[in-house]
């Protein structure tokens, strides 16, 4: 099986993955297994999908890096429909499934453990290829494959993220408040207003080191085009009303 998905994740430009046992993994949500006919036993295959591209260093962008490129979920759909069929029909026998985001497992956690990168104070896993710029995804099987999982690792904890966090001045997390229901107060506009943000926050992940060395590395932009199409760096009102 590691040799297959080697080979497909190669094809799709899909650099940084690695398995891990799935009893290492800490489940939270055991119905989603369950659903799939898998036990507390097999084995999962972590891997980290890039998705910063030029559209980001847009000067104008108003948008998190993550909504500047089509919507991640359409690509792990399209992903997984090409990916698990043949997987089910080259092991007949053993049971498969795809996640990212809704997962039956702590994505991050497992990601460390699978040796794809360190856990940041900010609470996102850090590649060094990539920095903090991946989404994560797995593919979970009953399939036994002979693999140890790494101690997690932490960051420096360097304090950059922290620093530059505008949380304080917004009274919470910028993110969050961008993308919170219903009116807001004067306050919160003002916040929002003042940072120049119409929807999330990636100032902790700007400011991580890890970012500024995979910038220099050439390595930080993503070779999936996916990310690059269509994309939208600055929301405007015009946009919307299209």
């Amino acid at each position: 099986m590691f040799s297959f998905l080697s080979d497909f994740f190669q094809k799709n430009k899909i650099e940084c993955f690695a398995p891990l046992p799935l009893s290492a993994c800490r489940t939270v949500r055991p119905y989603l297994l369950e659903r799939e006919g898998i036990g507390d036993t097999g084995t999962v295959m972590m891997f980290a999908v890039p998705y910063y591209t030029a559209a980001c260093d847009d000067p104008r962008r108003n948008l998190s890096v993550y909504a500047v490129g089509r919507d991640y979920h359409a690509y792990f759909q399209a992903l997984f429909a090409d990916m698990l069929p043949a997987l089910r029909e080259r092991f007949p026998t053993q049971r498969f499934a795809g996640f990212s985001d809704h997962s039956p497992i702590n994505e991050v956690d497992a990601a460390a453990k699978a040796g794809l990168g360190v856990i940041g104070s900010n609470h996102l896993l850090l590649t060094e290829r990539y920095s903090s710029y991946v989404f994560l995804g797995e593919v979970i099987t009953d399939m036994y494959v002979a693999c140890t999982p790494h101690e997690v690792a932490y960051c420096q904890n360097c304090g950059c993220c922290m620093q530059q966090c505008p949380s304080a001045a917004c009274n919470g997390c910028l993110s969050a408040l961008t993308q919170k229901k219903g009116l807001l107060t004067d306050t919160e506009r003002d916040a929002i207003r003042s940072h120049g943000s119409a929807w999330g926050c990636d100032i902790c992940q700007e400011a991580c080191p890890y970012t500024a060395r995979a910038k220099q590395a050439g390595t930080l932009y993503s070779p999936i085009p996916f990310f690059a199409e269509q994309a939208i760096p600055c929301l405007t009102t015009e946009i919307l009303e299209a």
